[in-house]
């Protein structure tokens, strides 16, 4: 199957708008070559096959305070300030149970949507943001550098020839995880001011693109893309500047067309709470009730570096991110789209068992993950783990996370994992 540009580049009208036109799109032209094109795409993108939703919770969530270990008096010894209280804790078994502010995510266990993994992280684990993040990102070995994101190698191997939307991370830069040998997706943090568009007049070209509306802008006596990056990924290997910015104003035009399209019309009948991870998910579902062909979401929830007075944020982050995905989930319930979406959640680390003197936690290694769906096979898949046996003061995994992608993948994405993964990783049971 060919790539969206391949081809174009190929097409009788690609290449006569390549060589003859004084600007190099032209909307009609484009539009017809686009039509043609998309008809390659329809057996690769999510329009009505499984969705993949990744929620980031950036910070370093403290794992210990979200799953509470009530019945282990190491926990409480060990915070002596920041402790749940165990007739406070919501209970899963007679382990563990959750921070109280997650009573709607503690519903959806009971109705049998969501899958718990505890303990989840990596070998020779990383206590720097960037770093951890990287790992997590591009499922690289600790010590490799990898450049590419596990998503872009996703939509290298199993999405060719997929239109641009088949990845959308809800904010103003693509995420790592999507940087791949071919660039796909976009980045989208306003979907009002998502638009594109061409004057004939003066032979210009203007994207209008997230949150600041002088994003992008040229002509075709000196075209710039400074500032592409919060549209499109990055350079792949061999491709040309003029090539990128073909590409990503074809992908631009295209995507905005159909994102304005849903957003003016799809509205959804669920009350969403007011805060933004909230109205990301309420923009997500409107993508996909609109019929978006999007494969990938990526959302992020930020604010989880905790290391001091951490019981009032990270109380305000756990409710936040409950009644959000409780929203959430009514909406794609309400849509009978429940059963094609899976929700991946993770933090690049938890946090370590002892509390620190600031009444914080400090950076630490593993944490849990929450998976949720209409298909998910519903409980508690790890065990939690040990708070005696420790790794210079921080829980060992007992998971890889790459274990978790490689289900997701070949479970879920119906697609090999060993190429994307780079190895083999044990499968779970979790669908």
């Amino acid at each position: 199957m060919k790539t969206r540009r391949q081809f174009l580049q190929t097409s009788v009208m690609g290449a006569a708008a390549s060589w003859t036109l004084p600007t190099f799109l032209n909307s009609t032209i484009f539009q017809l070559d686009s039509m043609a094109a998309d008809s390659l795409t329809q057996s690769v993108n999510g329009k009505d096959g499984p969705i993949l939703i990744v929620l980031q919770m950036g910070g370093g969530n403290d794992g210990l305070n979200t799953l509470v270990p009530y019945s282990d008096d190491a926990y409480y010894r060990a915070r002596t300030s920041l402790a749940i209280a165990k007739k406070s804790v919501l209970p899963i078994n007679d382990r563990f149970g959750m921070n109280p502010q997650l009573s709607e995510l503690k519903s959806l266990y009971d109705a049998g949507n969501l899958a718990i993994l505890n303990g989840v992280g990596y070998p020779n684990p990383n206590r720097s943001h960037f770093r951890s993040m990287e790992i997590w990102q591009t499922a690289s070995e600790s010590n490799i550098n990898e450049r590419y994101g596990w998503l872009g190698r996703y939509f290298d191997n199993s999405c060719q020839g997929a239109p641009p939307t088949i990845g959308v991370n809800i904010g103003s830069l693509p995420p790592q995880a999507f940087l791949g040998p071919q660039p796909l997706g976009i980045a989208l943090a306003n979907a009002n001011r998502y638009k594109f568009t061409d004057s004939s007049t003066d032979s210009s070209l203007t994207m209008m693109a997230n949150e600041d509306p002088s994003t992008f802008s040229g002509n075709n006596s000196g075209s710039s893309i400074d500032n592409l990056g919060s549209v499109a990924s990055p350079l792949q290997d061999g491709m040309t500047n003029t090539d990128f910015l073909q590409r990503t104003a074809l992908d631009a035009e295209l995507s905005s067309k159909d994102i304005q399209a849903i957003t003016s019309k799809v509205k959804s009948p669920i009350t969403y709470p007011k805060n933004r991870l909230a109205s990301d998910l309420q923009l997500i579902a409107q993508l996909i009730a609109g019929g978006l062909p999007t494969r990938i979401y990526y959302a992020n929830q930020g604010g989880y570096d905790t290391h001091a007075n951490q019981t009032g944020t990270h109380n305000n982050l756990m409710h936040e991110f409950s009644s959000a995905l409780a929203a959430f989930v009514s909406d794609l319930k309400e849509q009978g789209n429940f059963d094609r979406v899976l929700i991946m959640t993770f933090s690049e680390f938890g946090r370590r068992l002892k509390e620190n003197a600031s009444n914080g936690t400090d950076h630490g290694v593993a944490g849990p993950m929450f998976l949720l769906g209409g298909k998910i096979k519903a409980g508690v898949h790890s065990d939690y783990p040990s708070l005696s046996d420790l790794d210079n003061g921080d829980l060992k995994h007992q998971v890889d996370f790459r274990s978790v992608y490689a289900t997701v993948l070949e479970n879920w994405l119906q697609t090999k994992s060993d190429p994307i993964l780079r190895k083999s990783f044990p499968k779970l049971a979790f669908i």
